[in-house]
């Protein structure tokens, strides 16, 4: 699948594009020959589109563990520090074909994945410590995990939109996120609502469910989970700032680990892990709860671009930093408006 956004002014410039493969091209990256070829149709298709840069971003892995970590090869044994040959290998063909390391990174680049093969004893084993403690903790300070409804969706907007005033982070308006969540709820009527743990045939089809934490009934936290083809992905986690103390994100995480396993998923892809493995990344807080949860690193090639006209590419990629600082500013402003904040 190839996305296509068409460059909105007149002129010269007016049937200029910009082009998109999202966590693709899917094909053997190991094939030298498919490769070669695949890129080569890639980069003459950017070109006959009147594009500025195609951009991919295939999962293609160059490693796993965090470089230079006792920490992570001590919490997951098998996960010691490793280099993808076959990883390396396609970067270095990139490169001699003239693709660019993008500085626009759409999708994370590294990521957490839980291995769900494994029994529950062996999942809690392998989560560090103290996270062990706070799922028993929540569980004892009566923290509940359900999950969630179509009648749900609004009051989850409102949290997501909470949740990103409170950290800086900039999301998208109500419409898109309602049309998101409906769309892959509603692919699984009769199938997650009556999920019961151990008991439930894999999921195939795309689908997802909120899962919301509630303390006396009140929700104080919740994440999305989706599934496809044997896999869970967490995304969208939000919380209030009432109730932290009893740990609701943790139990959240625990649950989704044994509904994704009940659920016939083998992978539990905790969906995101800094660029940089330092508290100077932006993610390391969020990183450290997720390193908690006893997941590997595995670290990916990113985002890379092919400028089909070197020129329009460097004026865009100087000019797209200005953009996005006002994008954001005007989506934060939004999100607070919508929320009357």
């Amino acid at each position: 699948m190839i996305l296509k956004r068409t460059i909105p002014v007149s002129g010269f410039a007016k049937k200029m594009c910009l082009l998109y493969v999202p966590k693709g091209p899917l094909m053997n990256w190991n094939d030298a020959a498919l490769r070669a070829r695949v890129l080569d149709d890639l980069q003459t298709f950017a070109r006959k589109q009147g594009a500025i840069f195609v951009k991919i971003d295939p999962d293609v892995a160059l490693g796993t563990g965090i470089p230079g970590s006792a920490d992570m090869a001590e919490a997951c044994p098998e996960g010691i520090i490793r280099r993808d040959n076959g990883g390396q290998a396609v970067r270095s063909d990139l490169t001699r074909r003239g693709w660019l390391f993008s500085s626009d990174q759409i999708q994370f680049r590294n990521t957490v994945l839980i291995d769900l093969t494994l029994s529950e004893d062996e999942l809690l084993a392998r989560m560090k410590q103290k996270t062990r403690y706070n799922v028993r903790l929540a569980e004892k300070k009566g923290v509940t995990v359900r999950p969630g409804t179509l009648a749900d969706l609004p009051m989850l907007y409102k949290l997501y939109a909470e949740t990103s005033v409170r950290d800086g982070f900039v999301i998208r308006d109500e419409n898109y996120y309602q049309t998101v969540w409906q769309t892959f709820m509603h692919s699984h009527v009769g199938k997650l609502e009556s999920l019961n743990v151990g008991t439930f045939k894999p999921v195939n089809l795309p689908t997802c469910e909120p899962l919301i934490a509630e303390v006396e009934g009140q929700p104080v936290a919740a994440i999305f989970v989706f599934y496809f083809a044997g896999r869970a992905y967490y995304l969208y986690g939000m919380s209030r700032q009432t109730h932290r103390e009893k740990m609701p994100n943790h139990l959240l995480q625990w649950e989704a680990m044994r509904r994704a396993k009940a659920a016939g998923c083998t992978v539990y892809d905790l969906w995101g892990a800094p660029d940089v493995f330092d508290e100077s990344d932006s993610m390391w807080g969020v990183f450290r709860f997720k390193e908690g949860l006893g997941g590997q690193v595995v670290r990916t090639l990113g985002a890379w671009d092919y400028p089909a006209s070197t020129l329009l590419y460097k004026l865009y990629t100087q000019s797209i930093p200005r953009l996005l600082d006002i994008m954001r500013a005007r989506g934060m402003s939004r999100t607070r408006q919508s929320i009357g904040s």
